[in-house]
């Protein structure tokens, strides 16, 4: 199980053709890992956009993780792959990654998230915590049971789902490690991609849970 991986702000891609140019600033402004997410592309199609991006990655040594598919991360040789729960069964990720990669597993409740970790996550994303256009049959899940999952479990537990600038506050005292920005991080409403990216590290780092980390 890979340590010290840095979960605070956790910069999900969007499907922006510029998105390599986007991620350079985002990792200027203190992105400290990063999630490649791109929906309808074969495993070699992905490991391909996959190698670009981790380029980019290397250079400002933050990992890289692919999501959905575990084959295409190891086909990239990123840090590792994050996985739905419609997505294919932890152990089997784990199998394909190896031990030394980073597995994420979303989950929506208690025991899914007990269950990821037993078969080998290493940390688990929580949402959608509050509305987002970025993944419209996201199902929600509220601040308290966010809280209770975290307590749970001894990894990782990274929030993600409509989160900005606005509601980043309201996640304070919930144990999580990090949060993971979509829109807000790559479109933002004001100013550039790297000025959004140190602001949300900012006040990130005012919530997570930094103790036994």
């Amino acid at each position: 199980m890979p340590d010290n991986i840095d979960y605070t702000l956790y910069a999900v891609t969007d499907d922006s053709p510029d998105i390599a140019a986007k991620l350079a600033e985002a990792l200027e402004g203190g992105a400290t890992i990063v999630q490649l997410r791109r929906k309808g592309c074969g495993s070699k199609e992905l490991a391909e956009k996959a190698r670009a991006l981790k380029a980019i990655t290397d250079a400002a040594a933050v990992p890289l993780v692919v999501n959905d598919d575990p084959e295409a991360a190891k086909l990239s040789g990123a840090a590792g792959a994050h996985i739905g729960q419609g997505d294919g069964d932890v152990r089997k990720a784990r199998e394909i990654l190896g031990p030394d990669k980073i597995l994420g597993v979303s989950a929506g409740t208690v025991a899914e998230a007990a269950r990821a970790e037993r078969e080998g996550a290493d940390y688990i994303g929580v949402g959608a915590v509050f509305p987002t256009g970025s993944k419209a049959d996201a199902e929600s899940v509220s601040i308290g049971t966010l809280r209770e999952i975290a307590a749970a479990v001894s990894i990782p537990v990274v929030a993600i789902g409509g989160i900005g600038e606005g509601n980043i506050g309201r996640l304070a005292g919930s144990g999580i490690a990090g949060i993971a920005v979509i829109s807000a991080l790559f479109s933002p409403a004001g100013g550039t991609v790297r000025e959004a990216a140190r602001k949300l590290k900012r006040l990130a780092e005012t919530v997570c849970k930094r103790e036994a980390e």
